[in-house]
């Protein structure tokens, strides 16, 4: 197996791969394999040195951003059985902030910036990034269980 099949059988990227497939509703990407949706994650040094400092992000980019987030957020839920929610807001101009809820615990915050440069260097780093974010929420769950679990 190779390096790009064993990254691609991480919890994390077989959620990725499920949002991205998810939005098909007409099964244009059926034939599409599981690395040619994740390919436009990848840039590479120099195909962010070629992009601008500031930029406003296009509707493609937002997309993979929110799904990427998403994924996170049903990679928890799989493993915790509780439902782990992200919430974005941005600026027009590609900043602003990321946080996921789990019950009333932030188990995710994160400041974005350059959004319209949004990707990774690697599939093995997103991968990485994907399933540290993961750990993260999961831990957090662990570690205060009632906050999460609470009754209005």
């Amino acid at each position: 197996m190779n390096d790009v099949a064993t990254t691609l059988d991480s919890p994390f990227m077989q959620e990725l791969v499920k949002q991205w497939r998810a939005q098909d509703s007409n099964g244009v990407w059926d034939k599409k394999s599981d690395e040619a949706l994740i390919v436009p994650y990848i840039i590479t040094k120099e195909q962010r040195r070629s992009m601008p400092l500031m930029g406003n992000p296009d509707a493609i980019t937002l997309l993979r951003m929110e799904l990427f987030y998403n994924a996170v957020g049903m990679a928890i839920e799989r493993q915790t059985g509780v439902m782990a929610a992200p919430m974005i807001k941005l600026h027009q101009e590609g900043f602003g902030r990321v946080v996921m809820l789990a019950g009333r615990l932030v188990i995710i915050r994160r400041n974005l910036r350059d959004v319209h440069r949004f990707g990774f260097e690697s599939m093995e780093k997103m991968a990485a990034e994907g399933e540290k974010l993961v750990a993260t929420g999961i831990g957090l769950i662990d570690e205060f269980p009632t906050v999460v679990n609470y009754d209005n």
